[in-house]
């Protein structure tokens, strides 16, 4: 049984992934004679998982779905991110600090992305990061994936943990909709991508760039 837990978003929250994931996205899309959308637009679109990301471009471009083979475009992504999938992604410099400073204080730590498990695995491994979580569950791994509450409460089961005794650590409304869905206290990340601020959510804690984020874990975890 692991005592305290930190359960960690990966886009955006543990690693600076847009710059990958907006130029597959692209790639994907000129492939298929389509138009291509700004990084900055993208940004917003992440956190869903790629299929997500893909019919939020698509509409963003006009291009009604119906009038396109989902299946094959997305397969085309996942082949095109799997094969570069850390060219410039590079993870927050807060939150190498606060991993070192979480596992010295004895919280194990965990992962719950909506990114498919393999690709999240590949991605923290290529890192040199993978090795610092107990468990990782990806969109894919339970039938369930956030914003349902059971997508983080089966993540912090497989990390031998309890909801109680876990703070979950997010940037995006996916991630405040699913921690307060689950009764999780959540620290929001004010640097990652969200289509609504997650300031405005109202978070238990709120890091904005360069704050320490193991304090606020710390801070909202029972003695």
């Amino acid at each position: 049984m692991t005592d305290r837990l930190a359960v960690f978003d990966l886009d955006g929250t543990l690693v600076d992934t847009a710059p990958d994931l907006s130029d597959t996205t692209n790639v994907v899309l000129a492939a298929h004679n389509m138009k291509t959308v700004p990084e900055e637009v993208l940004r917003d679109f992440i956190g869903m998982g790629s299929r997500a990301m893909i019919r939020s471009a698509l509409r963003h471009v006009g291009v009604p779905e119906v009038s396109i083979d989902i299946d094959t475009i997305d397969r085309d992504y996942i082949e095109h991110y799997s094969s570069r999938i850390a060219r410039y992604s590079r993870p927050f410099p807060e939150i190498v600090a606060a991993l070192e400073l979480l596992k010295a204080e004895g919280v194990a730590l965990a992962v719950c992305t909506n990114k498919r498990e393999s690709l999240a695995r590949q991605l923290l491994a290529e890192l040199g990061m993978l090795s610092d979580f107990a468990a990782l569950s990806g969109g894919d791994t339970f039938g369930v994936s956030k914003p349902d509450p059971e997508h983080l409460l089966k993540t912090i089961a497989l990390a031998g943990g309890t909801a109680a005794r876990t703070v979950y650590v997010g940037d995006s409304r996916i991630d405040y909709e699913t921690a307060r869905a689950a009764t999780v206290p959540i620290v929001g990340l004010s640097y990652g991508y969200s289509d609504v601020p997650i300031r405005d959510l109202g978070p238990d804690r709120l890091c904005e760039p360069g704050d320490d984020i193991a304090a606020a874990i710390l801070s909202l975890m029972p003695n």
